[in-house]
């Protein structure tokens, strides 16, 4: 790690020494100190805590030799499985015993294998701080009924005693700044601006970003509604609601394609094709897959600007990749090439009937790992090229399905990663790993992957799983999919490029709010937006063996490890509806519009509960139904403009609350009509809104005819537009705005707190 505080470069980070502050009660002789040594074999090398019911805190403190910076901790286990072993924990940290913070919450596996968290060692605003102070808090053991087990413990950071100095000043000078800033919230909000401009003056610190003050000042302070609206727009102007916009919840705007070719031909059914697209020509795609009854082995291109497919021809005698389903392509935008590799490549009477193909002694399919490229410009424009029959003998991956492809343009790297291999006449499931083609010199790495600091436990080989390439982290995301045929998957990974080393970023992500385990599903990524869309196919829930299709649609952001999930919601109006759920299907994203498309795949065999009918044979099997619909999808979200109109709308709001206790009646309804109507979005809750305001100048008591205009920082209009101010804060990002927390609020949570 290569940080710099200051100017002040970080040490590499080291084993951290440190001793038993306190613990818990222990059980017999199984004291705390005896994590200090790892010594796995012996079954009395470790502490255990003395209660049996998880009710009952327990917890083990640590202390430093000197003030550190933590970054991992790492556990140590029993050389095989044990009753006790720890499984659920939390950790924390903090310079003294009584300032601690909740850093982790955590599962340990079953098994022997040494473990490594990484630790947060950064507050809110990002800040290091140091700590002394380590504090673990076991929850529950693997066995009920079972003493806590902690068999070993170390701990990883850095100690360099400059290094460690700057930290703490600087987090100090942080506290410092907003300790103030919480002042400086609390005197304007009790309107004593006296004291606020003094303190903020005499302090040099800044309550906000400027225009949040100037924001404040037009909208609360002096009620100048023109002013405030301007101060939204240069807000908007110097990009400090694009955060906002980013992780604003998004919703999916569908819209069917039909364009046919000359011949009034479109792709026919099928799932397990391939697509990729050229991006810059505008032109997406498509070749073979499975109609149900055969393999196919045609080529399509899809001109986005014409709304058009056309067969791309097969020259008599030509290289062709021949029938095959289940397999991938990815476009190389720098030299304008496809990449295809993998097929199921058996007959179609195997594929019907593959017990019967294995019984009959067959012979094994001639079709092997072979690997093409097609040109789309350049000299062989509009041809394809053999670039190996078989990729397994130059070193590269088996004869494979359902794996993943990507490409990394700029270093005309491929990358291959996991698949089924293709040994059509075993009955176990074999799986393929994560390999490198490097284009230039058309030579295949096989990657023995590392474990990074936040897991010790390898990226698990898999199927019919997800692979994106960000290329500016250049890094790959790799999540879900299926070991076997009973184990769906519900983990991501992240495989670092330059240094080879994979990071478990969730063993679960649905218990984060992410989708259910699940298969066969499709993803894209937009590296600028640092989001991946996910498009489910088939997902098993809980413990259910059953799988069950999926039609949701989400989106991973991953701007802050370990990132979030978030369900896209269809957009209100859909003029061609929605595509139905489906698995096998095929996406490609055009990075330039923004826009999914979406073609194919297989809808399965489908009960009334919505369960897969696989148990189903004879006169009762339903047959599988694959599709040839063609969709393009965008995400519409509150961009700047969006976001502008959305504030200017409350500050006309407010501005017409006024205008009814100081204007005719008449006058504030033509300002409803008008001002106001033209900037709500009539479709949204805003049309409520709308009939509200309405009801509240109907409802109004006609001001006196000697009442003046009344004091435009009256009390009740000070909160009114206070409140609309704390709306109008939502879109700035938390570096731009007053800190959240309410200073009184706080002084009553540190009383409570001291009383506990």
């Amino acid at each position: 790690m290569s940080s710099k505080v200051n100017g002040t470069s970080r040490p590499a980070p080291t084993r951290l020494s440190y001793s038993v502050a306190g613990c818990s009660e222990h059980s017999n002789r199984y004291v705390a100190e005896n994590i200090m040594v790892d010594v796995p074999t012996d079954p009395n090398s470790r502490w255990s805590g003395l209660h049996e019911n998880p009710n009952t805190k327990q917890w083990l403190l640590l202390q430093l030799d000197s003030l550190s910076v933590i970054d991992s901790i790492t556990f140590g286990k029993h050389h095989k499985q044990h009753p006790c072993n720890m499984k659920e924990f939390k950790v924390y940290i903090g310079p003294t015993r009584e300032r601690m913070t909740e850093v982790l919450s955590s599962t340990l596996k079953d098994d022997a294998v040494p473990e490594t968290f990484d630790l947060r060692h950064t507050n809110n605003a990002g800040v290091a701080f140091p700590s002394r102070f380590l504090k673990i808090v076991p929850v529950s053991a693997y066995s009920h009924s079972f003493h806590i087990s902690v068999w070993f413990v170390s701990i990883s950071g850095c100690a360099d005693a400059a290094y460690v100095q700057e930290v703490k000043q600087q987090h100090e000078a942080h506290m410092e700044t907003t300790a103030l800033r919480h002042i400086l919230k609390h005197l304007r909000s009790r309107r004593l601006m006296a004291p606020f401009k003094a303190l903020t003056a005499g302090a040099g610190v800044q309550l906000e970003h400027p225009l949040v003050t100037r924001l404040y000042e037009s909208l609360v302070a002096d009620g100048d509604w023109a002013e405030a609206e301007r101060v939204l727009q240069h807000a908007a102007d110097a990009g400090l609601f694009d955060a906002f916009a980013r992780t604003a919840p998004v919703h999916a705007a569908w819209a069917r394609l039909r364009g046919a070719s000359a011949d009034g031909d479109t792709p026919r059914q099928r799932g397990g094709h391939a697509m990729c697209i050229d991006e810059a020509a505008g032109q997406i795609y498509l070749y073979g897959g499975w109609d149900g009854e055969r393999s196919l082995d045609d080529f399509w291109m899809y001109a986005v600007a014409d709304g058009a497919w056309r067969v791309v021809p097969q020259p008599p005698g030509a290289v062709w990749p021949g029938r095959r389903s289940c397999h991938r392509m990815v476009f190389d935008p720098k030299m304008g090439r496809i990449y295809l590799l993998g097929s199921l490549g058996v007959s179609d009477d195997e594929l019907n009937d593959p017990v019967r193909a294995r019984s009959s002694g067959s012979a094994e399919p001639a079709q092997r790992a072979d690997f093409y490229v097609y040109h789309t410009r350049g000299e062989y424009a509009g041809t394809w090229e053999l670039l190996a029959s078989n990729t397994e003998t130059s070193g590269g991956p088996p004869w494979i399905i359902d794996h993943q492809l990507v490409m990394d343009s700029e270093r005309q790297v491929l990358y291959v990663g996991g698949g089924r291999i293709n040994d059509w006449f075993s009955e176990v499931t074999k799986l393929s790993g994560l390999y490198s083609y490097d284009v230039a010199t058309r030579v295949w790495r096989h990657l023995s992957l590392k474990g990074g600091a936040s897991t010790s436990h390898p990226l698990a080989r898999r199927f019919g799983h997800s692979m994106v390439l960000e290329p500016n982290e250049r890094a790959l995301y790799i999540f879900g999919g299926m070991q076997d045929s009973d184990h769906y998957l519900s983990d991501m990974h992240v495989y670092d490029l330059d240094t080879n080393t994979t990071t478990e970023l969730f063993s679960n992500f649905t218990t984060v709010g992410g989708p259910d385990k699940m298969f066969a599903q499709r993803a894209i990524i937009d590296p600028d937006l640092k989001e991946i869309y996910v498009f489910c196919g088939l997902r098993r829930t809980g413990t259910s063996t059953v799988p069950r299709l999926d039609g949701e649609h989400w989106v991973y952001r991953y701007s802050k490890r370990p990132g979030t999930w978030t369900r896209t919601d269809t957009a209100p109006v859909q003029r061609d509806g929605t595509p139905s759920a489906r698995y096998a299907h095929q996406v490609v994203y055009d990075s330039r519009t923004r826009t999914a498309y979406l073609h194919g795949g297989n809808a399965g065999r489908i009960l009334e509960n919505g369960t897969l009918a696989d148990n189903v044979h004879g006169d009762d099997a339903l047959t599988e139904h694959r599709l040839d619909d063609f969709w393009s999808m965008s995400l519409s979200r509150p961009w700047r403009d969006e976001i502008v109109r959305r504030g200017t709308f409350q500050i006309r709001c407010q501005q017409f609350r006024e205008a009814c206790t100081t204007t005719p009646a008449v006058q504030a309804l033509r300002f409803l009509q008008t001002e106001v109507a033209e900037v709500a979005d009539h479709a949204s809750a805003e049309g409520d809104v709308l009939r509200d305001l309405l009801s509240h100048l109907l409802g109004r008591s006609a001001p006196a005819p000697d009442a003046g205009t009344p004091d435009p920082v009256a009390h009740e209009n000070y909160q009114t537009r206070t409140e609309v101010f704390q709306r109008l804060l939502e879109f700035f990002p938390p570096d731009a705005k007053e800190p959240v927390a309410d200073l009184v609020d706080m002084i009553d949570r540190y009383e409570e707190g001291a009383r506990d």
